[in-house]
């Protein structure tokens, strides 16, 4: 198992590492020294000098926090709703629904995302459902207008198209903090919605058998107290979910950091790079743009991201017992 971990594992990453570190084109061995090693330009031209590569990674970056952001709680607390629903032992059809939440769990991304491009068209079945209600629905996948700044122009509290000077005089990454603040753009919510459609039911599952583990006796018990089901979730259900609950996070942090298949599929990065997420960005630089060096510093730096993340998830769901008193 070691040396297998280490061949297909390891060795790759170290491999991917060395090329991050090289002005390689993919037309040579970079390990016969016919790829001129740059160091560490990749990383300063991504972070840290001004120019279209670190533009384009800090837009990346944007729309995957806020992909992040939005998907993880939406489908961790769907999937959780889901697992008490199809946990209840007086429930007719339990496993049929079960069924039937988990089903988009198993269908494969790219025809669910090709379901979804005809499915949000400007005369799909989603803006034709909406002009039933006298809603007239946008053109969802060419729209790059930001929910958020679109919003507040609605309400009159901003104006999309000029924002404030303060916000639009300063910037970050080559990004002004107008444009970090305007939110997920309409195409990208609607790679939102598909995320949650698709990954509720496989994490639906894994609460379900969190549920079944906790020991009836002790609801038994917490109802014979007079313990309402409000009080039970909250002091009895989730405290004995952590654990899992740390588990469907990270896994689901990790997921969305990496989308790839849906961004390809429905817009690779269209409308105005306004779906373009690091992963995809490491792809396109890579094999479109034959950088592989940048392409895997992409890929370095969304690793130390997700690491980092991981580990700050798991510090703030770490477990929290009394602290010991001092003996006197």
């Amino acid at each position: 198992m070691v040396l297998i971990l280490g061949l297909f594992l390891v060795l790759p990453i170290l491999m991917a590492l060395w090329v991050s570190l090289l002005d390689w084109d993919g037309q040579s061995n970079p390990f016969t020294g016919q790829a001129k090693f740059v160091g560490l330009d990749n990383y300063r031209a991504l972070l840290t000098e001004d120019g279209l590569d670190r533009t384009l990674f800090a837009t990346s970056l944007r729309n995957n926090v806020y992909y992040v952001a939005l998907t993880v709680p939406l489908q961790t607390g769907l999937a959780l709703v889901l697992a008490l629903i199809v946990n209840q032992r007086l429930l007719r059809a339990r496993g049929a629904l079960r069924t039937t939440f988990f089903f988009p769990s198993v269908t494969s991304s790219i025809a669910v995302s090709t379901v979804f491009l005809f499915l949000f068209q400007g005369s799909g079945a989603v803006n034709t459902l909406l002009s039933w209600i006298g809603v007239k629905g946008p053109n969802w996948f060419a729209d790059p207008r930001g929910v958020l700044s679109t919003l507040l122009g609605g309400l009159g509290i901003a104006d999309p198209d000029h924002p404030p000077g303060v916000l639009a005089d300063h910037s970050f990454m080559g990004l002004s903090w107008y444009e970090w603040l305007s939110g997920p753009s309409v195409a990208m919510c609607t790679i939102i919605l598909l995320a949650v459609w698709t990954t509720s039911g496989t994490f639906m599952l894994i609460f379900l058998a969190a549920l079944q583990d906790i020991p009836r006796e002790l609801e038994e018990a917490a109802a014979i107290e007079g313990v309402n089901r409000r009080q039970m979730l909250r002091h009895i259900t989730l405290p004995a979910l952590r654990p899992v609950l740390f588990l469907v996070l990270t896994l689901g942090t990790i997921a969305t950091w990496q989308v790839f298949d849906q961004v390809y599929v429905m817009g690779q990065g269209a409308p105005g790079n306004t779906t373009l997420t690091p992963a995809f960005l490491s792809y396109s630089t890579a094999f479109d743009g034959a950088d592989f060096g940048q392409g895997a510093a992409i890929a370095f730096i969304l690793l130390v991201l997700i690491l980092f993340l991981t580990a700050l998830q798991r510090w703030a769901l770490r477990e929290r017992g009394p602290r010991p008193g001092r003996n006197r």
